[in-house]
């Protein structure tokens, strides 16, 4: 029965794009072998109506702004299941496919969070004539290509998981991605990103003050290193409750937010906004051929979506991880105060605590990976999980 209702399926898209051009007809027939099967076909585009569309803090109007929001959407950077690259280590795993797709999720909360550092927060693709822009654009984007030199490649990720207990080939929840991530954001002397997971459910400002404030020579001042901040959470047992969602909105309202990654093993996407009660999300299950970028041509249509996908937030997996972004540290400090407006007064259901200090009775946030296997494991579970109150 599933078989038959995969194969209706295949037509009427097929059918849909008929109706469109040749063009279409093979971007239907491409799609249909290339996505995962139980991954939701259709692309949703948006349509003029009252609902006010968020997407990362910012927010559209589709009776005014609807050619500005397809731009945003077109804009951001999409990093999808590969095939044909430099095998991983010695496995000889040239794609990722049916595995990778949460490391690839993780990989565009960080390019997200790198454009917004190198690039700013506004649409900057397609490129237009800032040649600055173009070379900063594909420096970006270098450190992401599907090879072993490149910080934080698909390779990179799986290696590092390895030597934190994950073979090659495993799946990876939104919390120990976020651990890989962290470690590699080291090698990034570029960028000097800092990435902070936020355990226990707490952010704890003197931790996160701590990691990215540096004392300068003269010892008066300080500098500030951009943060990409990631507080993993589960926030129910099969789905997700309820009284949670109004504050995962909240979340991406914030200018800060650089969305949420979640899904259960090879159902990972992308969330960066909503509309209504639909989240709005990336997905990275389809499946491409590795690109060269050694050719300062090269054709980088592949790494941008040409449109975006919603499912209702009650469909959404519960176990998730929200992301912000704070370049500087009057951000930081802004979206302290945006935390504290969301769970006053009882208004919203508090998804984290945000505390000065770190609990004595609490884990210290700086120990090994290692060192943190079994509760890697614990909060990546679909079983073992805290219930937040």
């Amino acid at each position: 029965m599933q078989c038959l209702h995969i194969i209706l399926k295949f037509f009427l898209f097929l059918l849909k794009s008929l109706l469109g051009n040749t063009q279409k007809m093979l971007e239907a027939c491409e799609a249909f072998v290339t996505y995962e099967s139980g991954i939701i076909l259709d692309r949703q585009g948006f349509e003029v109506n009252d609902e006010p569309v968020w997407i990362l803090g910012q927010k559209y109007d589709t009776r005014t702004n609807l050619d500005e929001l397809h731009t945003d959407i077109k804009s951001r950077l999409l990093l999808t299941y590969r095939r044909n690259f430099t095998a991983i280590g010695d496995t000889g795993m040239t794609t990722d496919r049916g595995w990778g797709c949460m490391l690839r999720c993780g990989q565009m909360v960080v390019a997200q969070a790198l454009v917004k550092q190198h690039l700013g927060k506004g649409p900057f693709w397609p490129l237009k004539s800032d040649q600055n822009k173009a070379e900063t654009y594909k420096k970006i984007l270098r450190l992401f290509e599907d090879k072993k030199t490149a910080v934080y490649s698909i390779h990179q990720l799986a290696q590092m998981g390895v030597s934190e207990g994950k073979e090659i080939g495993q799946w990876f929840g939104p919390n120990t991605v976020a651990q890989v991530l962290k470690k590699l954001s080291a090698y990034d002397e570029w960028s000097s990103l800092k990435i902070h997971v936020a355990m226990d459910n707490a952010v704890v400002i003197e931790e996160i003050e701590e990691l990215c404030h540096t004392k300068t020579t003269d010892a008066e001042t300080t500098t500030w290193y951009p943060l990409l901040l990631v507080v993993p959470l589960r926030l129910g047992l099969l789905s997700i409750n309820p009284i949670y969602i109004d504050s995962l909105k909240a979340c991406l309202q914030m200018p800060q937010s650089i969305g949420m990654i979640g899904g259960k093993p090879s159902q990972a996407l992308y969330f960066i906004g909503y509309v209504g009660d639909e989240v709005v999300f990336l997905d990275p299950h389809l499946t491409q051929n590795a690109i060269e970028f050694d050719d300062e041509e090269f054709e980088d249509s592949s790494y941008h979506p040409t449109t975006s996908a919603r499912i209702p937030f009650h469909s959404m997996d519960p176990s998730l991880a929200v992301c912000f972004s704070c370049t500087t540290h009057s951000e930081w400090k802004n979206l302290l105060q945006q935390f504290k407006i969301m769970t006053e007064a009882g208004k919203k259901q508090n998804l984290f605590e945000v505390c000065t200090q770190r609990q004595a009775e609490w884990h210290p946030s700086s120990m090994d990976l290692a060192d943190e296997a079994i509760a890697l494991d614990s909060a990546d579970s679909e079983e073992d999980f805290e219930i937040l109150g």
